[in-house]
């Protein structure tokens, strides 16, 4: 009997991944924050500040088309094109227009002092300071629910200050690092294009999910 319930939800876990209920690899995505509703957004901006890389903003437009981010893995440990993001994986977010990704490091955001936030690498290629640990609460990272993000290197969060910049680009809020998890610090994945995964090679998502199941971890 626990056999057959086990592969009866496994199948449903399966059916939901068919119906893109998760965020998967390679899909290019908008991430809004659930505090300040704004979205996650770059630009060829440069801070004058600090590292004087590209500058990192949440921007409360919702058709921008900077404000699209590439979902991926690590150099180490790619993620295959379509695989759903499981909650505490190590991904790379890919900014889809300058090809820089998210990155983070030890130097001080330009309002508020709190940790920087800027976009870094040429051509989706840059070091370890663009990895990035997706927190939740389930086995996958689920479109409906919000996660946060940690940087991995800094163990800080991807959070807000609550400021906003001046010109020239006015209106645009602070992203920052911020060193504990607050209400600034949810995402949730909104528009985009979602990859859907191949049917080859579902088995061992739906073995894991099984598993899961059978041990009581869901």
């Amino acid at each position: 009997m626990t056999r057959i319930v086990s592969l009866s939800l496994a199948a449903l876990f399966f059916g939901r991944v068919r119906g893109l209920d998760y965020v998967t690899c390679t899909s290019i995505v908008k991430l809004e924050n659930q505090n300040y509703m704004v979205r996650l957004h770059s630009h060829d901006v440069k801070y004058g500040t600090g590292s004087r890389q590209q500058s990192i903003t949440g921007t409360h437009e919702k058709d921008d088309h900077n404000s699209y981010w590439v979902i991926k893995g690590t150099k180490d440990k790619p993620c295959g094109r379509g695989d759903p993001i499981k909650c505490n994986d190590i991904i790379r977010i890919e900014h889809l227009a300058t090809q820089k990704n998210l990155h983070s490091h030890h130097f001080s955001s330009p309002l508020s002092g709190h940790q920087e936030i800027s976009a870094f690498g040429k051509n989706g290629d840059g070091d370890s300071g663009d990895h990035w640990s997706v927190i939740c609460s389930n086995v996958y990272w689920e479109r409906d629910n919000s996660v946060r993000l940690k940087h991995v290197d800094t163990e800080m969060w991807l959070s807000l200050s609550g400021q906003s910049f001046g010109r020239p680009i006015s209106g645009q809020m602070e992203i920052i690092g911020g060193s504990y998890a607050d209400s600034s610090s949810y995402w949730r994945a909104q528009e985009g294009v979602y990859v859907k995964p191949a049917d080859i090679g579902m088995g061992s998502f739906v073995r894991d999910a099984s598993s899961k199941i059978e041990h009581n971890e869901l």
